[in-house]
């Protein structure tokens, strides 16, 4: 008698999934480099700077070199975390260890690449993580990347009219 052969239904996900965002601003790259691989500047264009106006935050290293970072404990929408900045190629690339604490546990790999532009910035937002079963059943419904994906955008948003 034959061996049946059972497919496997359901949803495959990877592994892995990516929220990217990008913008272009007037602006030459080193002047959008510093606001970014500076973690002491995100307050003034952060998306998630808003969600607790009173956030503890700690930094440490020296600004804007692979080492640098900080920490931060917030209410429940901002959370608890820190970065680090793991790489950086200045005026075009950085890139940074993004760990969340609360509300729920998570290791991501955040960047940014600039492309400079006739006088202007082309800059992408990029977050790389490993799914955990949190972010598996959001990712089904596409909320991970609508909600990061939102963040992102209205901090480029943000960030360009600073720099404007």
């Amino acid at each position: 008698m034959p061996t049946a052969f059972v497919a496997e239904r359901g949803v495959h996900m990877a592994s892995t999934y990516t929220v990217e965002r990008s913008t272009i601003i007037h602006a030459a790259p080193e002047v959008v480099f510093e606001q970014v691989s500076n973690f002491r500047n995100w307050g003034s264009w952060s998306p998630w700077e808003e969600l607790d106006p009173d956030m503890e935050k700690t930094f440490h290293g020296s600004d804007g070199e692979v080492g640098s970072g900080y920490s931060w404990s917030g209410n429940r929408k901002a959370g608890a975390g820190s970065m680090k900045l793991t790489s950086i190629e200045a005026p075009l690339k950085m890139a940074s260890d993004l760990n969340f604490e609360r509300p729920f546990k998570s290791s991501n790999t955040m960047g940014f690449t600039l492309t400079p532009d006739a006088g202007s910035t082309s800059i992408t937002w990029t977050m790389t993580a490993t799914h955990n079963l949190m972010t598996k059943i959001m990712s089904i419904f596409g909320l991970m990347d609508r909600q990061i994906g939102g963040d992102f955008e209205k901090g480029l948003g943000k960030l360009k009219s600073n720099l404007e």
